[in-house]
């Protein structure tokens, strides 16, 4: 049995209570886990996540249930923040538990590569009073498509 956790927030996300919501039990023999936290560079300020309440949860759960299948998860967790945020803030949390680390460490990678293109959020960097809407980069879009096009 698999356990996908999404979680979507306006709130500060909890890392301590997220890294304790995937049950503990005798068959997981690696945990991987990875989180991404607002920068602070280039006189960035905040930076702005907004999302259609109706697209984005199931955009993450369609990733989340492909990562459960591709590596043989036992669960996976997705918290994921919108909303306005400081630098330091985390934005995302993802964890892996797996029977083999390389499955938990990989499914990791996957899942934050092809979210960072996949799923409906639009940002928005603050540097004082001036905002500028950002899109992927291209390194995005290359780690995305690198696991994309293996796909089946």
């Amino acid at each position: 049995m698999t356990d996908l956790r999404v979680y979507l927030t306006g709130e500060r996300l909890d890392l301590p209570a997220l890294n304790k919501a995937l049950p503990d039990t005798e068959t997981v023999g690696a945990v991987a886990s990875f989180t991404g936290h607002v920068r602070g560079s280039d006189g960035l300020t905040a930076l702005e996540l907004t999302h259609h309440p109706a697209m984005t949860e199931p955009a993450l759960r369609r990733i989340g249930e492909i990562a459960l299948k591709r590596f043989a998860l036992q669960a996976l967790l997705i918290a994921h923040r919108h909303g306005r945020m400081a630098p330091g803030e985390p934005i995302v949390h993802i964890i892996a538990q797996a029977p083999q680390r390389r499955a938990a460490l990989d499914a990791v990678a996957y899942t934050i590569d092809v979210l960072k293109t996949e799923a409906p959020f639009w940002k928005r960097e603050w540097r004082s009073d001036n905002a500028i809407w950002i899109e992927p980069t291209i390194t995005d879009q290359v780690e995305a498509s690198q696991w994309l096009e293996t796909e089946t």
